[in-house]
C-alpha cells in the first residue's frame, strides 16, 4: 500500500510520464530489487493504481454521503449526493485519476489497462449508486443520466478551476443541483 500511495504522489506531483518504479522506490526508500518484487514492470504499479484510486474513490463519496442521508427526501438527497461528489473530485486520488485518464487518450498501453478497468469501475459504480439511491427505483436509467451530467459537469469545472473563482464555482454547483433534481422528477 506504501508504494501504491507513493505513485499516487507521483502522478499528482509530476503526471503520468513522471510515475516510475525508480521514482516510487525512492520516494518510500525501498530498496530496488523489493520494488520489482512487488512491481516487476511498471505496468504493474499503474494497475494497482488503478485499481486503487477507482475504488478509494467510490469508498470516499459514499463514506460522505451515506453520513447524511437518513430520513432525507429525494430532492435533499440529490442535492447532498452532488455536494459530496463535488468533494470527491477535489481528492489526491481523483487527481491521480484524472491524471491517468488524460494520459490514456494517447498513451496506447495504459489505455488498454486504462479503458477495461474505467468500463468495470462504472458497472460497479452504477451498482453501488441503484443501491445507495433506492428512490430512484424503476427510474434508475434517470439515475444513471444524472449520475454521467454530474460526472461531466464536475470535471469540467475542477478541469476550469484556475479560470473559475469561488462566486462562479458555488453558481455551478447549484445549477448542476437543480439540473440533476429535474432529472430525477422527469
Amino acid at each position: 500500500m506504501k508504494l501504491v500511495e507513493a505513485a499516487i504522489d507521483c502522478l499528482v506531483e509530476g503526471g503520468y510520464q513522471r510515475l516510475t518504479t525508480q521514482a516510487v522506490a525512492e520516494r518510500t526508500g525501498c530498496s530496488r530489487g523489493a520494488m520489482h518484487h512487488h512491481f516487476p514492470a511498471r505496468m504493474d504499479l499503474v494497475a494497482a493504481v488503478i485499481d486503487h484510486i477507482f475504488y478509494a474513490r467510490m469508498r470516499l463519496y459514499l463514506g460522505d454521503y451515506l453520513k447524511d442521508l437518513e430520513g432525507r427526501p429525494p430532492d435533499e438527497v440529490v442535492a447532498l449526493a452532488t455536494a459530496a461528489h463535488w468533494r470527491s473530485v477535489q481528492t489526491r486520488e481523483y487527481a491521480a485519476y484524472l491524471e491517468l485518464a488524460v494520459a490514456a487518450r494517447t498513451d496506447a498501453e495504459l489505455d488498454q489497462m486504462f479503458a477495461p478497468a474505467a468500463r468495470r469501475y462504472d458497472d460497479v459504480w452504477i451498482s453501488e449508486m441503484t443501491g445507495a439511491f433506492p428512490f430512484w427505483g424503476e427510474k434508475w436509467a434517470m439515475m444513471v443520466q444524472a449520475n454521467d451530467f454530474v460526472i461531466a459537469a464536475h470535471m469540467g469545472m475542477l478541469i476550469q478551476r484556475s479560470v473559475l473563482n469561488e462566486e462562479r464555482t458555488a453558481q455551478l454547483s447549484r445549477l448542476i443541483e437543480r439540473f440533476a433534481a429535474l432529472i430525477y422528477r422527469s
